[in-house]
């Protein structure tokens, strides 16, 4: 297991966690410059941020400070009632792609959406299974497109308090499930033989309470880990959506899951990730940065 307590050289910062500053919206580019003084070294940006600042410009950025990235954020929500729906959610993804690859992302993330509608509060029916099967058959028909480009996937399931709105992939285990189904792997392969086309971002604030952990995370390998996501689970937590905790601040055990993430081999970027409309958002970027730094040397 790596050290981290004496540098930040594997810490990225997914911008979400810097989108407000005092409570006002901050600009990517202005997200990047101030990662870029605190030598961070990547990034994982949101696409609204990016079509905000503009492909070009975050590309060039990146380029000026050697910034890189650890993901693109986001890809997904597949499940339509009809049929132009769903050609909709796929050309829409076909365009997260196209910017992953400008931007030189390792991965695009995909939140894989639920019951179509539910998100906007409205449900178009309760068919869960189904949601599933238009989810599988997305990512199927989109890694065609992904493979011509050489973009690896990466499912990222969310808790099941998620299953509606926003994924209806909810463990690891599924998401592998997925993976096997759509790109298998030769059996017992040597790990790294093969970059895969589609793998799994490992979020530790919708996995941890998985008894099902370890094993799955073990049956990923290195190949289908493409992406470590870390923050805490805060005991309240008074938000489930945008109430995440600085790493430390909770309860889940970041070092033993970064500690079996990191035995099958993956040693890229541990990617802070955090939502926090009362809290953490409504400090300045400069203070929030300089904890993530912190508690990644010492939390993580």
């Amino acid at each position: 297991m790596r050290d981290f307590s004496t540098d930040h050289r594997w810490l990225s910062i997914n911008t979400a966690t810097v989108r407000k500053s005092r409570g006002v919206e901050v600009l990517l580019p202005d997200i990047i410059e101030a990662c870029a003084r605190r030598g961070i070294r990547a990034i994982s940006p949101w696409r609204d941020q990016v079509a905000a600042a503009g492909v070009d410009v975050v590309a060039r950025l990146l380029k000026t400070h050697d910034m890189q990235l650890s993901g693109y954020c986001r890809g997904g929500m597949f499940p339509d009632t009809d049929a132009k729906g769903r050609q909709a959610a796929y050309d829409d993804n076909r365009r997260a792609i196209d910017e992953a690859c400008a931007l030189g992302a390792p991965c695009l993330v995909l939140v894989v959406g639920g019951l179509p509608g539910a998100l906007q509060g409205k449900p178009a029916h309760k068919d869960i299974d189904l949601a599933r099967t238009q989810v599988s058959y997305g990512i199927a028909k989109l890694l065609d497109y992904a493979g011509t480009c050489g973009m690896p996937l990466a499912i990222e399931p969310l808790h099941p308090m998620y299953a509606a709105e926003r994924a209806c992939i909810n463990t690891l285990e599924q998401a592998l499930d997925v993976c096997d189904a759509l790109d298998p792997m030769k059996s017992g392969a040597e790990p790294g033989t093969r970059r895969a086309a589609l793998g799994v971002a490992v979020d530790a604030y919708h996995v941890w309470w998985d008894p099902k952990l370890k094993a799955q995370i073990e049956r990923a390998g290195k190949n289908r880990l493409l992406a470590l996501h870390v923050c805490d689970w805060l005991v309240p937590t008074n938000d489930l959506l945008n109430d995440r905790g600085m790493m430390g601040d909770g309860v889940i055990d970041l070092p033993q899951l970064r500690g079996w993430v990191e035995a099958q081999g993956f040693a890229g970027y541990s990617e802070v990730e955090i939502f926090s409309s009362a809290n953490w958002w409504q400090r300045d970027i400069g203070e929030v940065l300089d904890m993530c730094i912190s508690r990644h040397r010492s939390a993580v």
